[in-house]
């Protein structure tokens, strides 16, 4: 009997579905990790060619179906992070903003952020600002938004939250709920960052109570926003009298809970001296457990290049010219308070170098938002590879740096 070969052209259509298979399979993976230089090169500049605000929702629409990519490196011991008797991986955090109504937190935690903030949340729905509403001034690596608290409201955002802990438990039932995180990632954190109805009156509290109470089980920790630009009168919550008053009750409530996460407070880099010192004053006296510096400014700089249609624009402006103002109110916060009170540093963070500098300022940990806009995920393990670096150079680590701007 005789062999009968197989024909070339079988072999050549084998060869190539092989090919095919194992190209598409490190395509994959390759798409699958957020160092992959598609999304900053590819990706993001595709995505600045859309309006603004439908790149963000696309953006969360692929974030909430797992379309996105992840960070798949273990962090450095050098960037463990020590808050509110936990312990994070890394001190690198995703600001409220950007997943205004919790639908994404899992693949937002996979970029490999030490901490996401979801927010901010109104009891009530509410549309917000009419559009156009948000504005890229990519010259400037910084934006323009007047969303106006755009939220679907508490109870969806709790049905959300409580769905993603129903998950948990079918998948760990023996699991107990006093053990695990919010964000059910080990060493990571949830926040949840809480807003004021527009047509609330100036002077309840009601709206951050019933925040407190309804959404501060499902969170490692819960944000009184008072420094949104596009709420009238929101900002006047920062002055003394108001500001004690509304925290003085929003810790009562948080004391009701079972679970009780520690409570902060948002405040504006526009900040006078004396408003800060009044803010200092507060927090020590009722016990805040952490305050954020900053969110966006209502000023505008004079070394912005970007187009002055653009630049005109009411609403608050965030990125990189934001930063020598918070880098400064950080710095002066935490003088104030002999850096008693943990600091979350927002404001310009794109790079290792802008993160480290808000830690010797005093800040224990980060957030950035405006830079995942322009950089895309890939930004999340470019900063902390950077940090490793620059640590490892000094031969510190990030917990020894915190606040060492200071020191004599």
């Amino acid at each position: 009997m005789t062999t009968r070969l197989k024909s070339p052209s079988f072999l050549r259509a084998g060869l190539t579905a092989a090919g095919g298979l194992v190209a598409g399979t490190l395509l994959y993976f390759y798409a699958m990790d957020s160092r992959a230089l598609m999304y900053k090169w590819g990706v993001m500049p595709l995505m600045h060619t859309m309006d603004a605000e439908d790149s963000h929702n696309i953006s969360i629409w692929c974030a909430k179906y797992g379309l996105v990519p992840r960070d798949v490196t273990k962090d450095s011991e050098l960037l463990k992070v020590k808050l509110w008797n936990k312990e994070i991986t890394n001190p690198v955090g995703l600001a409220a903003g950007y997943d205004k109504n919790g639908e994404a937190v899992d693949s937002l935690l996979n970029f490999g952020f030490g901490l996401v903030e979801i927010g901010s949340v109104t009891p009530l729905p509410q549309a917000g600002n009419p559009k156009p509403r948000f504005f890229r001034l990519p010259s400037d690596d910084a934006v323009i938004n007047r969303y106006g608290f755009n939220s679907v409201g508490h109870s969806v955002v709790l049905n959300r939250l409580k769905h993603r802990l129903r998950k948990y438990f079918n998948l760990n039932p023996l699991s107990d709920i006093d053990d695990i995180p919010r964000s059910l990632q080990e060493n990571k954190l949830l926040g949840v960052n809480l807003g004021k109805n527009k047509l609330s009156p100036a002077d309840s509290h009601d709206d951050y109570i019933n925040g407190v109470k309804k959404l501060g089980p499902m969170a490692d920790y819960i944000v009184i926003n008072i420094s949104s630009p596009n709420t009238p009168g929101l900002r006047s919550l920062q002055r003394r009298e108001p500001i004690q008053q509304l925290l003085g009750q929003a810790i009562a409530a948080r004391n009701t809970l079972t679970h009780k996460p520690p409570l902060l407070v948002k405040i504006a880099p526009d900040c006078s001296d004396a408003e800060l010192e009044d803010i200092a004053h507060v927090v020590k006296e009722v016990g805040i457990d952490g305050i954020i510096i900053s969110n966006t400014t209502i000023s505008r700089p004079k070394t912005l290049t970007g187009d002055e249609k653009i630049v005109r624009q009411m609403g608050g402006l965030s990125g990189a010219p934001v930063k020598p103002l918070a880098l400064a109110t950080v710095s002066k916060f935490y003088k104030l308070t002999n850096g008693s009170i943990p600091i979350v540093g927002c404001g310009g963070i794109a790079t290792a170098e802008d993160a480290l500098q808000f830690c010797r300022a005093g800040a224990t940990v980060v957030q950035l938002y405006t830079s995942l806009g322009y950089r895309g995920p890939g930004i999340v393990p470019e900063i902390k590879d950077g940090l490793t670096k620059l640590l490892r150079a000094e031969g510190k680590t990030w917990m020894e740096c915190i606040g060492s701007g200071h020191q004599k």
